[in-house]
């Protein structure tokens, strides 16, 4: 509800909405499904607005930081883009860059912790 408020409050009502896909956990057509009825609703009580959905790989740190999350295939996220967008949501999956050096998002502060407890 304090998204839908804050939309109808503003004048410009393009909010981009970003998930992180993690392999096997919120990466199913299930779960696409689900999402695309959340923004459904918005873009329904709230007139006017435009909502675009930014899919993340999530970045997989190997275990990094004591974390089991893991990315998901190629195939399976360009499946839930290609859901999302058969049910009317404007997604795009964004690229990652970084990935290869583990220099993503996230991953120099949990590769920093890493070494850090195992100095300890």
């Amino acid at each position: 509800d304090g998204l839908i408020d804050t939309l109808k409050n503003r004048s410009l009502r393009t909010c981009m909405i970003e998930v992180a896909l993690m392999d096997k956990v919120n990466d199913s057509l299930r779960e696409a499904d689900e999402l695309a009825e959340f923004l459904s609703y918005i873009t329904k009580e709230v007139p006017r607005s435009k909502l675009i959905c930014n899919l993340i790989p999530f970045n997989d740190i190997g275990g990094a930081g004591g974390t089991t999350f893991r990315k998901p295939s190629m195939e399976r996220v360009l499946a839930f883009r290609k859901r999302l967008q058969s049910l009317g949501i404007c997604a795009h999956v964004r690229g990652t860059r970084g990935d290869d050096e583990s220099a993503a998002c996230g991953q120099l502060v949990t590769s920093r912790k890493k070494k850090e407890m195992e100095a300890v």
